[in-house]
């Protein structure tokens, strides 16, 4: 009785042992368990994985009112202020009010020399969810006109309704899992039986982005690219 395992990997493979048909096992080190043969239970474990790529439909912008006065109810009052404007650019820009959410509120003090205060600084973040990429830019051109208090913190992408995506990742991921097990099961001298246990794992989603990483070359418009969801699914077969 012996357990083997291959790991499926672009990395170099090292010699792990001999096989059940009297060869060497590969085994890459950056993770034995991809795939498992374990005859002491006469299963097969293996991990498949599946990815789509789809354009992201919904941006996330990050933006914020930023000030500094002599004391910290001015900086408050001033902050606050130039948060109502802000959002109320943003609702005039096309977004509705309930994509708008506060993301942070701030007040402290700074020091020309501790412990002795200069001023005060206040903020106040406001996260805008942007539907309709075709008016993203007139939406952070929006932003920036409130004034020199606002600050622009970056953006994120993402896929509105990702079901569809993971439906196709998990069926890719589930026909690689199921290939690679009946080829080793046929390298063993065995076949396939039935399925014991399924389960996945869902990676990749929405990237954020610096806003500057964000505009195209000519800085007239938002690009969101592509964004991959990679779904890896581990499989256990019995063998016959």
């Amino acid at each position: 009785m012996m357990r083997l395992a291959y790991a499926l990997a672009a990395s170099a493979v090292a010699v792990a042992g001999m096989g059940m048909l009297g060869g060497p096992v590969m085994a890459a080190a950056a993770d034995p368990a991809r795939v498992v043969v374990d005859e002491t239970r006469n299963r097969i474990s293996v991990v498949g994985e599946g990815v789509v790529s789809a354009a992201p439909d919904v941006m996330r912008l990050s933006a914020g009112v930023e000030v500094r006065a002599a004391s910290a109810g001015e900086a408050f009052k001033a902050v606050r202020a130039g948060a109502a404007k802000l959002t109320a650019a943003l609702v005039a820009a096309g977004v509705a009010a309930k994509d708008l959410r506060t993301n942070e509120l701030s007040l402290g003090p700074e020091y020309e020399a501790y412990p002795k205060v200069s001023g005060y600084r206040g903020a106040q973040g406001v996260e805008a969810v942007v539907r309709d990429l075709n008016q993203a830019d007139r939406i952070i051109d929006a932003a920036v006109a409130v004034g020199e208090d606002v600050r622009l913190n970056g953006i994120s992408f993402e896929v509105s309704d990702p079901g569809a995506l993971l439906e196709a990742a998990r069926a890719a991921a589930f026909r690689d899992a199921q290939a690679k097990a009946r080829q080793f099961a046929e390298l063993a001298g065995r076949r396939l039986g039935e399925v014991v246990l399924v389960s996945d794992e869902v990676t990749g989603g929405p990237q954020p982005l610096t806003f500057a990483g964000a505009v195209a070359e000519d800085r007239s418009s938002v690009s969101p690219g592509r964004q991959n969801l990679s779904v890896n699914v581990r499989v256990v077969y019995s063998l016959v």
